[in-house]
């Protein structure tokens, strides 16, 4: 059987959204589609119960997290960061090797896809994480390289999905209360 033959689990699972700053989603391109599709991962994990880790890329010059995205967080505040990668840095990766042990999946939402997305899988995978992608929840100031990014990432076993294929594995099922609480976004 194949490494990649197994289903999320919510109980697997954490979110990571890295560096989704008010000064860089201005010119990452569709950086409508990776916030919306940020919150709403975020909503799902809510939902579900997932931890979630956030990060911004040096917010004293690129900015805080978006308003929309911070909201999600329920207070909890992002590690700023230097590094490109999320494991490169002390802060960031302390807060994930601190996920409940059962956390062996981690879903990266953010940008850069190229940069900052692809260096975090990476290290993710190194560090015997699964690393998930939604392809539409990641982007670069470039389509070239965000398709790069996403490339690279699958040469290295980053799953890349979409935002939706994610939300549903995750759900498994309609008809129950996590579904009920989802609809209303996912419609």
């Amino acid at each position: 059987m194949s490494e990649f033959l197994y289903r999320l689990r919510p109980e697997q699972c954490a979110v990571l959204v890295v560096d989704i700053q008010e000064r860089m989603m201005r010119v990452i391109a569709e950086g409508e589609r990776v916030v919306k599709n940020a919150v709403l991962l975020l909503k799902a994990a809510r939902v579900l119960g997932l931890p979630v880790v956030a990060t911004t890329q040096y917010a004293a010059k690129i900015g805080p997290l978006l308003p929309e995205v911070a909201a999600e967080l329920n207070g909890s505040a992002p590690h700023d960061k230097l590094e490109f990668g999320c494991f490169g840095n002390q802060a960031a990766a302390a807060a994930i090797r601190a996920l409940p042990r059962e956390v062996n999946t981690l879903l990266v939402c953010g940008v850069e896809t190229h940069i900052c997305i692809c260096q975090t899988i990476l290290d993710g995978l190194l560090a015997g994480y699964r690393m998930w992608v939604p392809a539409d929840g990641v982007s670069s100031r470039a389509t070239l390289n965000h398709e790069t990014g996403i490339a690279r990432i699958r040469q290295v076993g980053g799953v890349v999905a979409n935002t939706e294929m994610i939300i549903y594995e995750l759900l498994q099922k309609a008809g129950t209360e996590a579904f009920k609480a989802m609809l209303p976004y996912i419609k």
